[in-house]
């Protein structure tokens, strides 16, 4: 009796892996979407005989390929892909091995974080050690098996090196396992030694059939969901913080239907921010320390604290500060135990969406007091009146403050734009400010919060969302970190539109340092003064000039009207456009509101300097109030 032997396809490692990663599909709710839908790649020695090989080899309808400038800007734009895309599909990026391998680590951070799907490949040293060392390889005495790459450990979800080619078979299917898991997923790392990645075998045809990943909508444990029940019940006061798990499971409109059902006010992280719209009745801005004054009041007296796919950072909870009410309960919706578990909560783990709508079927048309109703929405009319005073800017000829740029921004907008930011003073203005009118318009990237985030961002977004107009919000300082990727706009036609907001220097920091009695000290951008300090002149940067002359489209706005018109040209724009405004500083009109509830910086416990010893006396007194929930 003769037996047919398996089918075999010889490849090299990397055209493997190529071949492999194009046909993995992830599924939810019917619909399929390609997991890898393209590569982003810079080349050296590491990668390009390799992986760059592989990608000319089947040609771009197997495995598009996007040409970055800077490595970590690239891990940016496929961040902004895949949180564009549900998490549904995501990019790879490879890298040679050396500084392009390290300079991944600040995009992996980023990602693992805020719980977005990227897979990195890396190129990695000889593992057949024909020469020790090779060019770019880091020495480490104790261990011989040890490259720059194991940096990337702690901020991957999975790492795995490729040692030999058949060992990527296990590794590949690991690796997309948990990028199409929703609780596991983040960056996924595969470190390919350059020797392997061109080293040819005989791989199993079963090897690159086509797989599809269902995306689990776990349903919660029915003791977990009676328990948050009977907690619901027995609020008087209850408050629903939505975060960024509210948008991955797609769950905004059981959210809306849940906020209808039982009458209880929403508040969101920047991460949830959008999951109702700003115009409904039960959505009363962002929570925490950039949160609005609305949220901020519901949570200190909230009895019941219901929190949906957040892990409560820092400034969701005003650094413990924020929940008062010595009663105050919390009850955790999450897709991880490791999240839901935390403020002492009652914990119902599984998918937002399928909780969500089991939590209002068990509650069965109870509904919060009547009073408490119209208790948060007075509160919240009174807020959206402060922010139309923010936003207001009278006079034309002014230069406008940041407030102001974004009021005009707001009244330009639809349901159709969306917003980029990730640092600076911006995410607090635009958590207390910005008018959500779509679940996906507002993407700031506050889990790393990582400067130079924006304009890749952007591009991926872009890419996720052809034919809507992108906006990334910049400062300066953000703008000096990570440019480059305008030449990658520009080379693809992506018109995105990039506003530059010039306000010499580090505004949020600065802003922080005086708050911290540390006078603003190395936070502007200005030249010595005779004393040596950083107090002179402005330094005469012309960031318009420098965005011109990497390809985009310039246009320069000195007053409120020529904002209006220039954000109305770009938004109009079929090519990448920047807006460029010199801010004012709001000194003599209505800035933004200060905050609302605490932040923890620790301010010097003993000092000389009036401005600190002052600031302590009020960092302590901020402190007292210090809750730990358990």
């Amino acid at each position: 009796m003769s037996t047919s032997r398996p089918t075999t396809r010889r490849l090299t490692t990397a055209q493997a892996l190529v071949a492999f990663l194009a046909r993995q599909y992830t599924e939810r709710d019917g619909a399929r979407h390609r997991l890898i839908a393209g590569t982003w790649g810079i080349f050296g020695h590491g990668n390009v005989a390799g992986i760059g090989q592989a990608l000319l080899e089947p040609g771009s309808d197997d495995m598009p390929y996007y040409q970055g400038r800077n490595e970590q800007a690239m891990v940016h734009a496929a961040v902004g892909y895949a949180r564009q895309s549900n998490r549904l599909s995501a990019h790879a990026v490879t890298t040679s091995i050396g500084p392009g391998a390290t300079n991944l680590v600040t995009g992996a951070a980023l990602a693992t974080i805020n719980h977005l799907p990227v897979l990195l490949l890396p190129g990695d040293t000889f593992a057949t050690r024909p020469a020790d060392p090779v060019l770019q390889q880091l020495e480490v005495p104790y261990a011989g098996d040890v490259s720059v790459n194991d940096c990337l450990r702690p901020v991957s979800r999975y790492f795995d090196r490729v040692t030999r080619p058949e060992a990527l078979i296990p590794a590949a299917l690991a690796a997309v396992r948990v990028l199409a898991d929703p609780a596991q997923t983040g960056a996924v790392t595969l470190a390919l030694p350059q020797d392997v990645q061109a080293q040819a075998y005989d791989w199993p045809e079963e090897f690159f059939a086509e797989r599809v990943w269902r995306v689990r909508a776990q349903e919660p444990d029915r003791r977990e969901l009676h328990a948050a029940v009977e907690a619901f019940r027995a609020a008087r006061r209850p408050l629903l913080i939505a975060g960024g798990g509210v948008h991955h499971s797609g769950a905004e409109q059981a959210l809306e239907a849940f906020a209808e059902a039982t009458g209880t006010p929403v508040a969101s992280t920047q991460a949830g921010k959008g999951s109702l719209p700003y115009d409904h009745p039960s959505d009363v801005g962002g929570i925490g320390h950039t949160g609005s004054a609305t949220a901020d009041e519901l949570a200190r007296t909230a009895d019941l604290v219901i929190g949906v796919g957040t892990r409560y950072s820092d400034f969701t909870t005003a650094s413990a500060t924020l929940f008062q009410n010595p009663d105050v309960r919390f009850v955790n919706l999450n897709i991880t135990g490791f999240d839901a578990h935390k403020m002492g909560a009652q914990q119902v783990v599984g998918d937002a969406r399928v909780a969500l709508q089991s939590f209002k079927h068990a509650l069965d048309g109870h509904r919060v007091p009547d009073a408490y109703v119209a208790e948060y929405r007075a509160a919240k009319a009174r807020w959206e009146y402060r922010v139309t005073a923010a936003y207001a800017a009278p006079d034309g000829d002014a230069r406008p403050t940041q407030v102001q740029v974004l009021g005009v921004l707001d009244s330009l907008v639809t349901h159709d734009d969306i917003l980029i930011n990730a640092a600076g003073s911006l995410p607090g203005d635009l958590h207390k400010l910005w008018r959500c009118r779509a679940r996906d318009q507002y993407h700031v990237e506050y889990g790393y919060s990582c400067m130079g985030y924006e304009i890749p961002a952007a591009i991926g977004v872009r890419l996720a969302a052809p034919g809507r107009p992108v906006w990334a919000l910049v400062g300066d300082g953000t703008y000096l970190m990570n440019p480059t990727e305008i030449v990658t706009a520009v080379q693809e036609r992506l018109p995105i539109k990039v506003v530059i907001l010039q306000n010499h220097g580090y505004a949020s920091i600065g802003g922080l340092s005086e708050s911290v009695g540390a006078e603003r000290f190395g936070t502007e951008y200005r030249f010595r003064a005779p004393d040596g300090s950083y107090t002179g002149a402005p330094l005469p940067v012309d960031l318009a000039a420098n965005a011109a002359s990497l390809g985009m489209r310039v246009l320069r706005a000195e007053t409120v009207r020529d904002l209006r018109e220039a954000l109305a040209e770009a938004r109009r724009s079929e090519r990448p456009t920047c807006v460029y405004v010199e801010t004012r500083t709001p000194d003599t009109v209505s800035g933004a509101p200060a905050a609302q509830a605490w932040w923890d910086v620790p301010v010097a416990e003993t000092a000389t300097r009036p401005s600190t010893v002052k600031a302590r006396e009020e960092y302590d007194r901020q402190a007292a109030a210090r809750r730990r929930h358990l």
